[in-house]
């Protein structure tokens, strides 16, 4: 594991919303470091989506402490969050006749001055961000046009072409056929291999087997597990997170979790 300083450390951070008779979540320690590619895991209502826009300041802590390169999270201003952090949420409703290119453009948002326009840079991100993702055939369609696993793909290019240290993703292959999950978990090691951080939910231990080295199993706001993916991503945890009898089945590198049916032997 990397030795270097974790772009974000929580410690002892819960978040409860306003009015809520309970914690969203709960005295989570979590280090990101450089290079690393970090799953998070759990069912429907653990608090996934909630850490992750904690992550990307859309809340702050109400228990605990944040930290982004070492600095409290409330010394960090909105505009360099944006330079730092980017996010790819589960849907985004699209209300503009917006093309393809000009969406994934607007990763670039962050890096421009007040009312400045893009330049050839900026450009260049952007259709290097979707020839990556292998949509550069759709650049001059409307996004409105699109289907619900070809948006969730621009939105990947758009958050590739904002080039942060670290790249959030929420249940980013949930619309996703099984050729397109293979080039999102590709494209999240070519971010790791650059250097960059990825953070992404996911219900499918199996796609954080695949790409991740840490995991983090969550259930009703509270941290099950957390360490090497290999580690915790175990029958025991998987277990308790989600609430069904788990078999792990090893093939030759690759380790793949399998629900057992009832009456099915061990």
């Amino acid at each position: 594991m990397s030795h270097e300083a974790p772009l974000v450390r929580l410690e002892g951070v819960g978040f409860r919303y306003p009015g809520a008779a309970r914690e969203a979540l709960s005295g989570l320690d979590l280090d990101l470091p450089p290079g690393r590619i970090t799953a998070v895991l759990g069912p429907n209502g653990s608090g996934k989506t909630t850490l992750l826009h904690l992550l990307l300041g859309l809340h702050d802590p109400t228990a605990g402490e944040a930290r982004l390169l070492g600095r409290p999270w409330a010394e960090v201003s909105r505009r360099e969050r944006a330079r730092l952090l980017c996010l790819v949420p589960q849907e985004e409703p699209i209300s503009f006749p917006l093309s393809v290119a000009e969406y994934a453009l607007l990763g670039r948002a962050p890096h421009l001055g007040l009312l400045a326009q893009p330049g050839p840079e900026d450009r260049a991100a952007a259709a290097q961000a979707l020839d990556d993702t292998g949509i550069a055939h759709l650049a001059d369609r409307s996004m409105m046009e699109l289907s619900g696993g070809e948006r969730q793909l621009c939105a990947v290019a758009r958050a590739l072409a904002q080039r942060t240290p670290l790249v959030l993703m929420d249940e980013p292959t949930s619309h996703l056929d099984l050729g397109n999950t293979r080039r999102v978990l590709d494209l999240m090691a070519r971010v790791r291999a650059s250097g960059r951080a990825v953070v992404f939910t996911t219900h499918d231990p199996n796609a954080a087997l695949a790409v991740a080295e840490k995991a983090m199993l969550l259930k009703e706001g509270r941290m099950i597990a957390c360490g090497h993916a290999r580690d915790v991503l175990n029958a025991e945890t998987l277990g308790e997170t989600f609430g069904v009898d788990v078999a792990l089945l090893d093939h030759g590198q690759q380790r793949v979790v399998v629900v057992r049916g009832r009456g099915e032997g061990a």
